[in-house]
């Protein structure tokens, strides 16, 4: 993996490894990156799953006469519903690890908002 590819990840998350960014321990830093997969990084995966899948079904749909076109669209739903079983087994173990552990799982207010125009 090239550092130019990981670079802004390591950037991104440094204050929040150095506990800048207002966490006042390392129990409530995990806390909000639970909070932050939970709330918008998983939904938004599986709806790019579930859209995959039905490009599937559209393209199975409309290739009736060319079998190696239907056999790719096939290919796409099963992809499509591996990865949704995939990504919705994960959210399942880590909201289980997240009570487990007793962390909050609640969705987070202290988020940048969008400035309002007025």
């Amino acid at each position: 993996m090239k550092l130019g590819k990981i670079l802004p990840f390591v950037v991104g998350f440094l204050p929040m490894i150095a506990l800048a960014q207002g966490f006042s321990n390392i129990e409530s830093a995990f806390q909000t990156v639970i909070r932050l997969l939970n709330s918008y990084v998983i939904p938004l995966i599986i709806g790019i799953a579930v859209i995959y899948f039905l490009i599937g079904i559209v393209k199975y749909i409309s290739n009736q006469g060319d079998e190696t076109a239907r056999k790719e669209a096939r290919n796409m739903m099963i992809y499509g519903i591996i990865g949704i079983f995939v990504m919705v087994s994960v959210w399942g173990l880590v909201n289980v690890l997240g009570q487990t552990l007793g962390l909050d799982n609640s969705i987070p207010t202290d988020l940048p908002q969008v400035p309002e125009v007025r």
